[in-house]
């Protein structure tokens, strides 16, 4: 029976150490240099307990999206404020950024991250970046003016684009498009147009890189969530078993 690839999604639990030094950073109570120091340490042993396991591709963990998985890129921006859209999840809520002018840019991009993992890794090393549809959110609910979303879109895939052309040139194994918010959409709006509206955004980016929607395989455990990627042209498959899975990537050709 053939293999399921399979390799880490990315984040890893902060040891408790790097969770205090990061609490003491932002009362001012240490510098950042200190800081660097600690998360340079847990990065380097979340590398050395990821390549313990065997796995052909690792990640960094994400130790250093201290301040949050889908804002790394704009923390400390001018042009934003921390009373946003509440993306909830299932034992807590995220409060994303808003937006209060143009231009929108990132102030960081995740290849920084992967230099600095790639000191320490002996294997392949892969780098999430956060889905458009996601960074979407920070535009408001009422237009800007001046700066209408259509502009904030473009210069938002703008964005996407430099960030993960940026992490292949640093060597990237492959980049990872965090869609965590995909798994929300259908709860807030049961229609299935948000999800719609997000994978329609996800697919203009693909698009940048010469991708089609149809050279991709959308897998999920909800019969729901498959639909809509199916609607946006995604080939989909229902997760049932594993061996149901990996006969139709065999099928597919994704596995040999």
């Amino acid at each position: 029976m053939p293999t399921i690839p399979t390799e880490p999604i990315g984040s890893i639990p902060r040891p408790e150490y790097l969770i205090r030094a990061q609490e003491d950073f932002a009362a001012g109570r240490i510098g950042e240099s200190e800081l660097e120091a600690l998360t340079d340490v847990a990065t380097r042993d979340t590398i050395r307990e990821l390549e313990a396991t065997g796995s052909p591709v690792i990640s960094d963990g994400e130790q250093r999206k201290y301040h949050n998985f889908a804002t790394y890129a704009v923390d400390g921006l001018p042009n934003l404020v921390n009373d946003g859209f509440r993306l909830q999840f299932t034992d807590h809520d995220r409060i994303w950024p808003r937006l209060l002018a143009g231009p929108f840019r990132y102030r960081r991009t995740a290849d920084g991250f992967l230099a600095l993992a790639r000191r320490h890794a002996r294997m392949p090393v892969k780098q999430a970046v956060i889905s458009p549809s996601a960074v979407s959110l920070f535009y408001p609910a009422e237009p800007l003016p001046d700066y209408p979303r259509e502009r904030f879109i473009e210069d938002l895939l703008d964005e996407h684009e430099r960030e993960v052309r940026a992490c292949l040139a640093q060597g990237a194994h492959c980049v990872q498009i965090d869609f965590t918010e995909g798994r929300l959409a259908c709860r807030l709006d049961p229609t299935g147009l948000l999800l719609r509206g997000w994978v329609t955004l996800n697919n203009l980016a693909l698009r940048r890189f010469g991708l089609a929607p149809g050279e991709a395989i959308f897998i999920d455990d909800r019969a729901e969530n498959v639909a809509a990627a199916q609607a946006n042209g995604f080939v989909g498959h229902h997760f049932a078993s594993a061996g149901v899975l990996a006969a139709e990537l065999v099928r597919l050709g994704l596995l040999s």
